[in-house]
This record gives C-alpha cells, structure tokens and sequence, in this order.
C-alpha cells in the first residue's frame, strides 16, 4: 500500500497531478480544497503527499489520492465511511476545508454541509448521523492562510508550464513570448487567451 509520496510535480490537470517519485510517475487525484494548495507551485518543485490508495475487484486500477497533512487523510477515511459516499464521490465533494466540513457536522449544519458539490440533504444527514462526535480533532486543524497570487502570474505560469512541459519550448523563449503577448494584450485575464495570443504572434512571426 502507498501511503506517503515524495518528488517532483510533473503536471498540473483539472483535479489530478502527475508526480515523479523513484523515477516512477504517479496520477495521483487532489480534492479541490488540497488542489487550491497547488495554485503556487510550479512545474519541476519539489513536493510530498499523504496519500490514500484503494484498489479493489471492482476497481482493479490503483487509487491514489493526496492530502497535504495525514489528519486530511483520516478525515478522508471517516468521510467515505458514510453510506452512499465512496472514494470518488467524496474526492468531489471535499470542496472546501477539513476544518469547516467538520465544524458543520458537529454543529449539525445541514444547509453547510448541503453546500459540497453532489451532496443532498438526504447525504448531509447521513453525514452528520454517522461522524457526529467524531469530528473534534478535525475540527481543530489550523486555518489555511488565503493563497494570494495575482490573477496575471498565475495564468502566465500555466502557459509557461505549457510551452515548456508539453511543447519542448527553452525557458527564456518561452518567458519572451508571454511578456510579449501581456505587453500587447494587457485585457487577458485567462490562459486560454493567453496561450491564443501567444499562438497567434509567433505564427505570423514564422509566416512571415
């Protein structure tokens, strides 16, 4: 069983990243609220994970999911004991901190916990009627700080990650073509138009 995950991050997508450990890439899936912890970090940093791997008859293909703290993993583990609520589901559903989901379930907080993505208030009363009085340690894990980060870094550092990672662009190149699609473009708000900028400059820089 894998339970602990030490390298270098590969790969930043949707909901999952690719990390490289003993030369070995592992897909290993991020709840939203450990995933908004990567918005920072950049392609090559080094990285480690607490990591939940389920793997069964019915799901032969290895599990793995990661948690920054291993008090995130065994909320986890709690969370996915409720009916109803498998490893998947709840990957979705933990949108927001360990912290608060436990704070709402020991103050019986339906409407709160009615607030996860795919959770009814048929499964947040099944929640709250299986963790109740178990939450307390959760509870008191200490408040994130915000990540702050200017929108324009972070969409430039997806497009660097792209140019270079998947396109095989050197970093200085790759460095020039953005600043020079923000200096011409200062409206771009997303990678998207970011990446739509750049593509466009250095096409008809090669057709001309």
């Amino acid at each position: 069983m894998i339970g602990y995950l030490e390298g270098t991050l590969l790969k930043k997508e949707g909901e999952k990243i690719l990390l490289l450990a003993n030369q070995v890439g592992y897909e290993v899936l991020l709840p939203a609220f450990v995933m908004e912890t990567f918005r920072t970090k950049s392609i090559g940093e080094k990285i480690s994970l607490y990591i939940f791997h389920q793997q069964t008859e019915r799901q032969p293909k290895p599990l793995l999911i990661g948690f920054n703290l291993e008090v995130e993993r065994e909320f986890f583990q709690h969370f996915i004991s409720v009916e109803a609520i498998g490893a998947m589901k709840a990957v979705k559903a933990l949108d927001i901190s360990v912290r608060e989901i436990a704070r709402a379930i020991e103050a019986k907080d339906v409407q709160k916990l009615k607030q996860l993505k795919g959770i009814g208030e048929r499964t947040a009363r099944k929640i709250i009627a299986t963790l109740e009085g178990k939450m307390d340690k959760f509870a008191l894990i200490r408040k994130a700080e915000k990540v702050k980060i200017l929108v324009e870094e972070d969409v430039a550092q997806q497009v660097m990650d792209v140019l270079v990672v998947q396109l095989g662009h050197r970093a200085s190149d790759a460095t020039r073509m953005i600043a020079a699609a923000m200096q011409r473009n200062s409206a771009i708000t997303t990678s998207e138009e970011l990446f739509e900028e750049v593509y466009r400059s250095e096409k008809s820089r090669t057709d001309q």
